[in-house]
């Protein structure tokens, strides 16, 4: 195989990109909402977007989505403008909040929109049957849970068949079956090729559903990668175990340990060497049940964007 050198197909080397933003500021008056932000999004990936309130990410998904232009910098979807792209039924976006019309049903609701983007009524059937909504379409939507009128929002986005599906808290009021449901539902999408952005308060969403996790800080990316390399950067694990009797400040005196917390007779110790720290344990107190663990997206969230979440 030596010597052998493989050339992309001229489709690959020319297919733009789902979403490029390249140096993109954003400011409003005084305030800079983003500051900076360059970001490629390959077609089919799903992306969690994630960041304390006011890190700047509805500012970037309102760019996306052409509701603002950027101060400086360029944002492009599909190689095109974004309000293009959505005038082209490219892109559709689930958004947490949004107005939708109480006294008609699910089922109407659907047709209506399905009608709007010249869709046919088979296609809003598909629809509300890829959204779970099948069972309930009779009912008004002013009846409908919180949960129910999400997937409802989710149904309509879909109708434009779009490239991009933009998801704002897109689980927000629904069960844990729901949810399951909900991203079987989008994983079933991108295995087509669509591509999906979305920002959760849900990380073990982010960490389950996200092929790349990108965290924004003060407008800026902080991290990008994987969920299993985005949790590597805040470094270090947990040993867990029980331990009558412990006082935090001797606990922080152990070599190795960085952070304590004290839970009753349950003890929390952080640090690098996990493997000195249960040393420690095991051969000089009478602590049991030890466990060690690594850190999850929530420990690299907060590690990573820490002086936003204090305040």
């Amino acid at each position: 195989m030596s010597g052998m050198t493989l050339t992309a197909s001229p489709e690959l080397t020319t297919a733009p990109a789902a979403v490029e933003l390249d140096g993109v500021i954003k400011r409003f008056g005084a305030v800079t909402a983003v500051d900076g932000i360059s970001l490629t999004i390959r077609p089919g990936e799903v992306v969690a977007l994630l960041g304390p309130n006011g890190a700047g990410k509805t500012t970037t998904v309102d760019m996306l989505l052409g509701l603002q232009r950027p101060t400086e910098g360029t944002v492009r979807v599909y190689g095109r403008a974004p309000h293009e792209a959505v005038e082209l039924g490219l892109v559709s976006a689930v958004m947490q909040t949004g107005a939708l019309l109480k006294d008609y049903t699910v089922e109407e609701t659907v047709r209506l929109t399905a009608v709007l983007f010249g869709r046919s009524r088979a296609d809003a059937e598909a629809a509300l049957e890829r959204a779970g909504l099948t069972e309930v379409g009779k009912r008004l939507v002013g009846k409908c849970s919180g949960g129910q009128q999400q997937r409802l929002r989710f149904a309509m986005a879909l109708l434009p068949d779009p490239e991009l599906l933009i998801l704002d808290e897109p689980t927000t009021g629904m069960d844990v079956a729901g949810r399951h449901e909900f991203w079987s539902a989008i994983r079933e999408d991108t295995s087509r090729g669509r591509t999906v952005i979305f920002a959760t308060h849900y990380l073990e969403e982010a960490d389950a559903y996200a092929d790349r996790v990108v965290f924004v800080r003060r407008g800026r990316v902080v991290a990008d990668g994987t969920a299993s390399e985005v949790k590597a950067l805040a470094s270090g694990r947990t040993v867990r175990a029980t331990l009558p009797g412990a006082v935090e400040a001797e606990l922080l005196a152990v070599a190795g340990v960085d952070k304590a917390e004290v839970r009753g007779e349950t003890i929390f110790l952080h640090g690098r060497d996990s493997d000195e720290i249960a040393r420690y344990l095991l051969t000089r107190t009478a602590a049991r049940d030890l466990e060690i663990t690594s850190r999850n997206l929530e420990d690299a969230f907060l590690a990573l964007t820490a002086d936003e979440v204090s305040k």
